[in-house]
């Protein structure tokens, strides 16, 4: 059941539904440590039911719960995929399989979730349903979960996947247009932690890229902008990773460039992935974040803003430098 605040403290976003009339939906992911697979499961099952179904020491499920099935899992592939057993064997080791393997794997989790982050991955939700989302966050935290300022060896971050409302080259342009503005300020009040800025995942857009997408001339089909995407930025390192749409869209297209083909998911949703999990600060939630994902497609949302913004970025002298400038400046301080 959906609660009725959940649009006053989650802002409304301007268009609430996709194309085809269904409530547009949210996948959140966040990434902590300081609490077990079973702790974190039971914190899913507390607010929305289902029932937990153990793979292995790294990898866990929700399973039919009210929203659907949510993953818990080591972020860690060599773990989940237990490729680490390859290269045992390489070393003429066989854990085989059984209790041996069971108590080595348990061993292998806990020592890895030191600097490995426990990931809960929720199944795509209506927004409307977000502040049951930050129900069960509130249990995580209650339950001892740590976020990102909790070590310097924590990158750990917050990814949402928020479902385009229409997958026309219009809108997917003035998305990334009203982002690429708004980039630089969502660096300063998302506050990005310094042991994040320094991985690749989150790393701003090329300046080339940048200029050619801002300039109001530029006005492609969806194949264009497309193939400017792998022409210009074809990997799913930025803040705002546009692969896992622009494979839902064209799958062929995207897998036949120069890009991740193995972490690239199809989902018709955009993969934000800047802000810290801040899951143990009594000040924060989702509605954070999300709220000021919110402010990206208001600007997208108003042809003559936007318009205007372009221009003045592009005509300032030194625009780009300075916006460059302004990036390192956030980044490092």
């Amino acid at each position: 059941m959906s609660h009725p605040h959940a649009a006053d403290r989650f802002q409304r976003p301007p268009e609430e539904r996709t194309e085809s009339g269904a409530i547009r939906r949210v996948g959140i992911e966040l990434e902590m440590s300081g609490i077990s697979p079973e702790e974190m499961a039971a914190a899913v099952m507390d607010v929305v039911g289902g029932r937990l179904h153990r793979t292995s020491p790294f990898e866990s499920t929700v399973n039919d719960s009210k929203l659907g099935d949510f993953r818990i899992e080591l972020d860690a592939d060599v773990l989940k995929s237990r490729g680490y057993q390859k290269h045992l064997a390489e070393m003429g080791i066989d854990i085989g399989e059984g209790q041996t393997r069971e108590n080595i794997e348990q061993a292998i989790s806990k020592v890895a979730g030191l600097v490995v982050p426990l990931e809960l991955v929720g199944p795509p939700v209506p927004w409307t349903e977000l502040e049951q989302l930050d129900a069960i966050r509130l249990k995580l935290r209650e339950a001892g979960a740590r976020g990102t300022h909790s070590s310097p060896f924590y990158a750990f971050g917050m990814h949402m996947n928020i479902e385009a409302a229409s997958l026309e080259a219009t809108h997917l342009l003035a998305l990334v247009r009203a982002f690429l503005l708004r980039y630089e300020w969502l660096v300063e009040v998302e506050d990005v932690d310094l042991s994040r800025r320094v991985t690749p995942y989150v790393q701003p857009y090329p300046p080339d890229y940048v200029e050619h997408v801002l300039d109001f001339d530029y006005q492609p089909d969806l194949q264009q902008f497309i193939d400017d995407v792998l022409d210009f930025t074809p990997t799913r390192n930025r803040p705002l990773d546009l692969l896992p749409l622009l494979a839902h869209i064209d799958r062929d297209r995207i897998m036949a460039g120069p890009v991740e083909k193995d972490l690239i998911k199809p989902r018709p949703a955009w993969h934000y992935r800047l802000p810290n999990c801040l899951i143990d600060e009594a000040d924060w939630s989702l509605a954070v974040p999300w709220n000021h994902w919110i402010e990206v497609e208001r600007l997208a949302g108003n042809t003559g803003e936007l318009e205007a913004e372009c221009a003045r970025f592009l005509d300032t002298p030194g625009g780009l430098k300075r916006w460059l400038a302004g990036l390192v400046q956030r980044f490092w301080s």
